[in-house]
């Protein structure tokens, strides 16, 4: 099975950085016109922050970044250099950056390392190794977090109207079996049965109104069952590394707003447990978001879950936040994709060509 080119070079377009940055500015700018809170006032709050924390911040989401790459160069056995890692990270993050949260970047991560180097079905098991982790992070530590919560897990306050808390609440729920069920159903497949599962596949897209994709659905089959050949044999000392990456990384992508909230007013212990266990809770409903990398839904959901410890500080750090989260991605990408594109495609055409030995 094959990868469809020309659609991953449509999601790896440097012109789709517009579309969140516009989603992204009409939410501000929404938020500044219609919230009575969000002024010229507010906006000076910046200005209040303490430096310290801030530079915490930015260096807790820098780990982050440090334990992706880390990670992706463990999973591949270390086929690929520190900096190939890098490049294979900031376009991974680009493409999940310009494409809807419930989409993500898979097709154009299993292209990037295929591109790389790594064999299909190789890129194809890493891939899916790395989603299932993230997904089992959130299955895992989603009861855990709600049990150090101690039921202030989704926001009480007059900000959120009745209907609003309890639809929030429903759609973590569904969201979260979702995820379980997917992360099981995945996991069985790609470590246990994989031909149970590709034959199941079979057998229900064999339905009538779901015979069109029968053979994507068959394609889809014929990864795992590859996948689950490069993966079979592993021992702990594979796997041990990536799991503890995994928690890694996640920690630092939620302890990384533990600061910069911290930089604006005092939390208390128990406020750090609330605060990072409702970024868990909060990215869960993000998961569903139509627009590119959450953009709206995201700065939406921060004012929810987060005013009551931020009251005045809300917006400016809802912005800050961003600016250090996602919209760095979209730059590095766009920055870094015509080099990559012109490192791994035109040197290695020139390579297949040969030296010039007609003296020209």
């Amino acid at each position: 099975m094959k990868l469809d080119n020309k659609k991953i070079f449509q999601t790896l377009n440097p012109n789709k950085i517009w579309v969140p940055v516009i989603i992204g500015l009409a939410i501000v700018f929404g938020m500044f016109y219609f919230d009575p809170k969000v002024n010229k006032d507010s906006l000076n709050g910046i200005f209040d922050a303490s430096i310290p924390w801030v530079i915490l911040a930015i260096l807790v989401i820098l780990f982050r970044d440090v334990g992706y790459v880390y990670r992706i160069r463990e999973i591949t056995d270390r086929k690929l250099t520190w900096k190939r890692s890098i490049y294979v990270i900031i376009l991974w993050e680009f493409a999940s950056a310009v494409t809807p949260s419930v989409v993500g970047g898979t097709a154009v991560a299993i292209f990037i390392l295929n591109k790389e180097g790594i064999k299909f079905g190789k890129a194809i098991a890493y891939v899916m190794v790395t989603a299932i982790l993230d997904n089992l992070f959130f299955v895992i530590g989603a009861p855990i977090i709600l049990f150090f919560a101690k039921g202030s897990i989704f926001p009480e306050s007059k900000v959120l109207e009745m209907q609003l808390q309890n639809s929030m609440e429903a759609i973590f729920w569904i969201s979260y079996t979702l995820y379980a069920t997917y992360s099981i159903v995945m996991a069985a497949a790609l470590f246990y049965k994989p031909r149970v599962f590709k034959w199941l596949l079979i057998k229900l897209f064999s339905i009538k109104w779901l015979l069109k994709w029968k053979h994507e659905a068959q394609g889809y089959g014929d990864q795992i069952i590859e996948a689950s050949k490069e993966l079979s044999g592993k021992k702990w000392n594979y796997w041990l590394p990536i799991i503890g990456a995994t928690i890694f990384i996640w920690s630092s992508r939620y302890l990384m707003l533990n600061a910069l909230i911290s930089a604006f007013v005092p939390l208390a212990a128990h406020e750090h447990v609330i605060v990072f266990a409702r970024q868990v809770i909060m990215w869960i409903v993000m998961m569903i978001s139509p627009t590119p990398g959450s953009s709206g839904t995201a700065e939406f959901f921060f004012g929810q879950f987060f005013t009551e410890f931020l009251t005045n500080y809300t917006f400016v750090t809802s912005i800050l936040w961003r600016l250090l989260s996602y919209y760095p991605y979209l730059i590095l990408g766009a920055f870094f994709l015509p080099r990559w594109v012109k490192q791994v495609f035109f040197k290695k055409k020139k390579l297949e060509a040969g030296p010039d030995v007609s003296g020209n």
